[in-house]
């Protein structure tokens, strides 16, 4: 219970940092990005390292990045082949997921094995 508490506070002061943050930004858009994925991580986190320890939160945190890098390449690759090449969306998506797993598993590979 002591859990879902902490997350619950953690997660909502951190979203609404970071939708303050966004509605700052230009295009407004970025508010829902800003509010959603930093919270989670950040309270994920936490609970880790009050868990299982520094060690383990810090290998956590790791793996985050490796995946956030592949999720960039994700979101350029679908952007280039939709508006460059004029993909259908479906298209462009399946063949950069493939493009996303071979980027972070090639970074765990590489970095947290």
């Amino acid at each position: 219970m002591g859990q879902i508490v902490f997350r619950f506070l953690v997660g909502g002061l951190v979203v609404s940092c970071f939708a303050a943050l966004g509605d700052v930004l230009k295009p407004k858009s970025f508010a829902g990005l800003f509010g959603a994925a930093p919270s989670v991580g950040l309270a994920t986190l936490a609970l880790t390292a009050e868990s299982q320890g520094h060690g383990f939160a810090s290998l956590e945190a790791r793996s985050m990045m490796a995946g956030a890098v592949g999720l960039l390449l994700y979101a350029c690759a679908c952007s280039r082949l939709m508006m460059q090449f004029e993909w259908h969306a479906l298209r462009a998506a399946v063949l950069a997921l493939l493009l996303w797993f071979a980027a972070s598993f090639s970074l765990w590979f590489v970095f947290l094995r």
